[in-house]
């Protein structure tokens, strides 16, 4: 499988760490970021201009207001897009390709732990999932409003997560903890109840560690009276219809 990655900039930067097992060419314009990426990757074959499509399976990572700008020649053998609110009608009247796939990847694809939605033809299914699987998890979703959906809550999340971190931070440096150590508590903190939440229900990890009339309820009725959880419903809500926008 002959892959294209168009575009290096953050998101598919991050990608590449993960790509280097497979026969991979990527395009990018900007000599100072080429010369990056030859110093991270001195092995990748870097180009400045976009071949024939023909030949492979083309994953696009350029800014979604570069897309118009883009001059492409050949069929593809498949496309994965990680444009961010473009939809696979837009992008099947720009680009030829046998088969398309939508895929929203996040942040943590710097350290191969992204959370990556996709959504498209099932024949590309296995072939985008193993591609995209090389920076993490991948989610096949059925549609493309689920996908809509899912950039909030894999997306935009990752921002409002660090938003609680500092927020923690915050809280323990107030008491007098220093703030060196208390990033690394958090760092930790979220680490630890990601693997426990992979098999056990958010609501009994809750109960478990809140004992009556203790510190755990205290700090829930206080977060409670900030509205944190309603908060939160109003930003998945925001970022879905943001996403609606694009």
């Amino acid at each position: 499988m002959k892959l294209l990655l168009i575009g290096a900039g953050n998101m598919g930067g991050a990608m590449l760490k993960g790509l280097q097992s497979y026969d991979i060419t990527v395009v990018e314009a900007y000599p100072k970021r080429v010369d990056e990426l030859k110093n991270l990757y001195p092995n990748l074959n870097i180009v400045d201009t976009i071949p024939v499509l023909d030949d492979y399976i083309v994953i696009l990572a350029i800014k979604p207001q570069s897309l118009e700008s883009l001059h492409v020649e050949g069929r593809a053998k498949g496309l994965i897009s990680i444009l961010a609110g473009t939809k696979l009608e837009k992008l099947k009247a720009k680009i030829d390709a046998k088969y398309y796939v939508r895929a929203m990847p996040n942040m943590a694809a710097l350290v191969q732990k992204s959370a990556t939605s996709l959504c498209g033809d099932v024949e590309l299914k296995e072939k985008a999932m193993s591609v995209l699987g090389t920076i993490g998890k991948c989610f096949w979703l059925d549609s493309e409003n689920e996908l809509d959906i899912a950039t909030g809550l894999a997306g935009s999340a990752p921002a409002w997560l660090a938003l609680v971190a500092e927020a923690l931070s915050d809280g323990a440096v107030n008491l007098g903890l220093k703030r060196e150590i208390t990033y690394k508590y958090i760092a930790m903190l979220f680490e630890g109840v990601g693997v426990v939440l992979q098999d056990e229900h958010p609501a009994l990890l809750k109960d478990k560690v809140t004992s009556p009339n203790g510190t755990t309820i205290a700090g829930i009725a206080k977060l409670e009276e900030g509205k944190v959880r309603d908060g939160f419903i109003k930003a998945m809500k925001a970022s879905y219809e943001k996403t609606k926008e694009m």
